[in-house]
């Protein structure tokens, strides 16, 4: 199936996206990892692409999109926002994956309404444990922004409870794909399951945290099923 590769402005910044299936197909968006791109999507958009319209966004800092001075899961937030309004999505599926996991949470507690059904990758929202140590920056060259990664780990390491508390207002059906040998604990997905409504918890064994990677069968197995219930 053919990815297209396109380019859009939001907030007068430059964001890259890629768009599998028909247009005028139910919309998918996809949000990525800490350090990757939309293309890391591809596997799962060219099945999906087949029933759906899959939009797979360069959040900021990565892949095609703008560098900027700030990063937080807040303004990547409200760049899924200014994303959806302008490709006129009134209501879409949301998939994000660990970073953009925690994204896909705090847009679906914001704008419950946006969104028909929410499937979050092996990712729990940030919650206290032991500090994580920010590395210090690579000397080689990196695909995506690496102010970005103090940034986030600054938030991991404070992560507002609010972020937890309103879990409830995810109102939409809900699915969390586990891992298993993944070094997110798992139970903590099992929390956050309970604390969603309506919310189903699928675990594929020994995937750990890049599921999608690691058993793509059982990872589309599980989405199409959920998509389809």
């Amino acid at each position: 199936m053919e990815t297209r590769v396109n380019q859009i402005k939001l907030n007068g910044l430059t964001f890259q996206y890629r768009e599998s299936g028909e247009p005028s197909a139910p919309p998918i968006v996809a949000l990525h990892a800490l350090g990757k791109d939309s293309e890391s999507w591809d596997q799962v958009a060219a099945k999906l692409g087949e029933k759906y319209r899959v939009l797979a966004l360069d959040q900021r800092g990565h892949g095609g999109s703008a560098r900027t001075s700030t990063y937080t899961f807040e303004l990547m937030c409200n760049d899924l926002l200014q994303f959806a309004n302008a490709m006129n999505l009134e209501r879409f599926t949301l998939i994000g994956h660990s970073m953009g996991g925690t994204v896909s949470y705090l847009f679906s507690e914001a704008f419950p309404s946006r969104i028909e059904r929410l499937i979050v990758e092996d990712t729990p929202p940030p919650f206290l444990d032991k500090p994580i140590e920010i590395p210090a920056q690579p000397s080689d060259p990196l695909p995506f922004d690496w102010l970005v990664v103090p940034s986030i780990l600054r938030q991991l390491n404070e992560p507002s409870p609010e972020w937890w508390v309103r879990l409830t207002d995810i109102i939409m059906p809900t699915l969390i794909i586990g891992g298993g040998s993944s070094h997110m604990p798992q139970n903590k997905l099992q929390e956050v399951s309970e604390l969603i409504p309506n919310c189903q918890l699928v675990t594929i064994e020994d995937a750990g945290h890049f599921v999608h990677d690691a058993n793509l069968p059982a990872f589309l197995a599980a989405v199409k099923s959920f998509l389809k219930s």
